[in-house]
């Protein structure tokens, strides 16, 4: 990785909201000072590996070494936030046009009760640029209500609900203000409001608006509130029984909680384009409130994302066992386990939870999937179809659970079963390419049904015309369809797409093999066996090298 793109890591964030990265310790003073430097360098390194704590402590170092370099401080500063280190409010202080430092700042000014001080911080935010433009107005807001000022909270608010951006955001936390405020009308309105603009309600919403039903008499439609988020999603089935219990806890009680809302409303808008930002302001979220669950739970993503599962289980490890949210929260620290090298601890998590909650098909397909990543595909067919059986009727959602036990059968050498299963997933979800691919494939393999798994790959296709698997499956038909020129021309575009694929690349030699050009087959069989095969490919990759006459002509490459 680049050193530019490593510094980008840290100052993009700051840059969201008001630019103002000043110059790098490298090409100033600091290199004057080998500690600083070094230093520095390290906590450059940290940063590439996403350890920021490491990043934080070595940043500071530098910053004691060489206490001239402005651009130190913001270094260690935002290392410091984006790991959640205590000094990164005491950096803030020295950071006067940083506008996270700003935020700090202002947190703890609320946190002191000193909403005043919060609201000339937050007012004073530039509109100009990025998610300052949405994030402002709601600050404001909250600190205006933690003020004492519940009808300025709510004009600030009210000309936006009807503009033409974030419209729902800005009515939910208008409600929010109203609801704590007790004006019921106007709460029950901006509710209304919000729950149109968002038109599919998230978890977040579902708790918020059952909570404001359950606490005004409405007990029926808080509890079909719950109920209607855990059918859009069957994981939220596992923790409906700790919702429904806690629906009548106001999901919002003090500005503090207002303001968490609020970072978190904005990380959730950008977890996806900007994992730095949306880390940076779940940060922000939990300093306010922190053990805000919903918070944490983004934290733990953002981590898993960044393949940094240690650290994405350390979030999960704040939330209590008691939490409503407890049985999913589980269920995500059993996948967390198993990224992290921690099968065994993963199976048996997984088991408890299956025995806690029996009539629930979730663990019993994760455990299935972490069985089957170990290859134990008998096994793993057994749990998803103890998944199965608890499914009642099933329908379209639950086609991936057919399709995984039919690839688990497949691989324990079950194929009638497994077919059968792979069949239905298809009857469930027609146009699942996943499944084209791998009934086809599957009967390719087996010589069966050529001319039908030539048209299910060319739907496939037709549905993802860049993946590599399915032009593999297709020129591999084409092979055993006799025509050698035609699958030549799939496989080298499935190698350009997958380059690093084994099966890809021994396929393309298998087509060289057909094509009478030897060597050239040679040289993809090696390739392929240098790529990390299975036992079974790599077994069958050497007896084809073996075979290869020592006649043949030599070549660098397939041309």
């Amino acid at each position: 990785m680049k050193s530019r793109r490593v510094r980008s890591a840290l100052l993009i964030t700051a840059a969201i909201l008001v630019s103002g990265a000043g110059e790098t310790p490298a090409s100033s003073s600091a290199a004057r000072s080998s500690g600083a430097f070094g230093a520095y360098l390290a906590g450059r390194f940290a940063v590439q590996s996403r350890d920021l704590v490491v990043a934080a402590n070595e940043f500071e170092q530098a910053l004691r070494d060489d206490p001239t370099v402005p651009e130190l401080t913001n270094q260690a500063f935002l290392a410091s936030l984006m790991s959640g280190q205590p000094q990164a409010a005491r950096l803030a202080v020295m950071l006067p046009d940083n506008p996270l430092a700003q935020l700090v700042l202002a947190n703890r000014d609320g946190k002191d009760g000193n909403w005043a001080a919060a609201l000339g911080r937050f007012a004073a935010l530039r509109q100009d640029q990025g998610i300052a433009q949405v994030l402002r107005p709601l600050l404001v807001a909250w600190s205006q209500y933690g003020d004492k000022q519940p009808d300025a909270a709510l004009a600030t608010l009210a000309p936006l609900i009807d503009g033409p951006r974030f419209r729902g955001v800005y009515a939910l936390h208008a409600a929010l203000i109203a609801d704590l405020a007790d004006r019921r009308d106007i709460a029950e309105r901006y509710y209304r409001i919000a729950l149109t603009d968002y038109g599919q309600v998230n978890l977040r919403l579902a708790v918020i608006l059952a909570s404001w039903q359950a606490r005004h008499g409405m007990l029926p439609e808080a509890q079909r509130s719950i109920a209607d988020l855990a059918a859009a999603d069957g994981e939220f089935g596992m923790s409906r029984q700790g919702l429904e219990a806690d629906v009548a806890r106001p999901a919002v009680s003090s500005a503090a909680d207002g303001v968490a809302e609020a970072y978190l409303a904005m990380a959730a808008t950008l977890r996806q384009q900007n994992a730095e930002s949306a880390q940076a302001l779940v940060r922000l979220a939990l300093e306010m409130r922190p053990n805000f669950t919903a918070a944490l739970v983004v934290l733990s993503d953002i981590e898993a994302v960044g393949k940094q599962p240690v650290a994405a289980l350390a979030a999960l490890a704040e939330i209590p066992a008691n939490d409503p949210l407890s049985p999913l929260i589980e269920l995500r620290r059993a996948a967390l386990l198993d990224d992290s090298g921690q099968s065994a601890a993963a199976v048996e998590l997984l088991t408890k939870l299956s025995r806690e909650h029996p009539d629930r098909p979730e663990p019993r397909a994760q455990l299935g999937d972490v069985l089957r990543k170990q290859s134990k595909f008998a096994e793993a067919a057994a749990a998803y179809g103890d998944a199965i059986g608890k499914l009642g009727t099933p329908s379209r959602a639950n086609w991936p659970l057919f399709y995984a036990r039919g690839i688990a059968l497949e691989r324990a050498d079950q194929w009638p079963k497994a077919e059968a299963d792979l069949k239905y997933a298809l009857e469930l979800a027609p146009d699942q390419s996943s499944i084209l691919n791998y009934l086809a494939y599957s009967w390719t393999e087996r010589g069966e049904h050529l001319d039908d798994a030539h048209a299910m790959l060319e739907r496939a296709m037709a549905a993802r015309p860049n993946e590599g698997a399915y032009i593999d499956s297709f020129g591999w038909t084409l092979l055993r369809q006799g025509d050698v020129q035609g699958a030549l021309a799939q496989l080298l575009r499935a190698v350009e797409l997958e380059p690093e694929d084994p099966t890809i690349n021994e396929h393309l030699g298998d087509v060289l093999a057909a094509a009478n050009r030897t060597r050239e087959a040679e040289f993809q069989w090696q390739r392929a066996l240098n790529l990390k095969p299975d036992a079974a490919e790599t077994k069958r990759l050497k007896d084809k090298l073996a075979a290869v006459p020592a006649t043949a002509v030599p070549v660098s490459a397939p041309k």
